[in-house]
């Protein structure tokens, strides 16, 4: 169910189980991109969307889209589904197609962190995203430094000083899939 309210949007699921995009309009937004949706929705922003907002306005951007590798809600990562529901994935990756049709040349930030490793088929589905969307085409970002494990940091454990970094998705994704 796709929901506009005033510069907001947002996709979800009838049953709002699921949240393809959450963000404010503008005519130069950042897209985020992390693991899943939480409970943010238009009336009311969780912590996370609340840190990507900052950053965004603090980067000077006119406004974020907030997307993720897979759009099942969940609170707690450990709750996210232990197989992959590809029905979902698939409408996320139509979704996520769309965005990128409205926003060609919007900068893409990655803020995932750790939380990729919590399931097996998160990796593949960032691979997925590079490949059957237009989304290599465009800048990627992430902001600060890379975790330990080597993974762009989620929008909650950056400082608000946090500098912008190129990120290179294609060599990423190398460095993840096992050969």
């Amino acid at each position: 169910m796709k929901i506009q309210k005033s510069n907001w949007l947002c996709q979800t699921d009838l049953k709002n189980r699921v949240r393809f995009f959450l963000g404010e309009n503008g005519p130069e937004p950042l897209i985020c991109i992390g693991v899943n949706p939480s409970t943010a929705g238009l009336d009311e922003l969780d912590p996370t969307m609340r840190a990507v907002k900052r950053h965004s306005l603090q980067k000077n951007y006119s406004g974020w889209i907030m997307l993720n590798l897979y759009p099942q809600r969940a609170t707690d990562p450990n709750r996210i589904h232990k197989r992959i529901n590809r029905e979902l994935h698939r409408q996320n990756l139509l979704q996520i197609g769309h965005i990128l049709e409205q926003y060609p040349h919007a900068p893409v930030w990655a803020a995932w962190g750790n939380l990729i490793e919590k399931r097996s088929f998160l990796i593949p589905c960032l691979r997925d995203i590079l490949h059957q969307t237009d989304i290599l085409s465009n800048e990627w970002i992430c902001m600060g430094d890379l975790t330990k494990a080597g993974h762009p940091r989620h929008p909650l454990y950056l400082p608000k000083s946090a500098s912008v970094n190129s990120f290179y998705p294609t060599q990423y994704i190398r460095g993840q899939l096992p050969s």
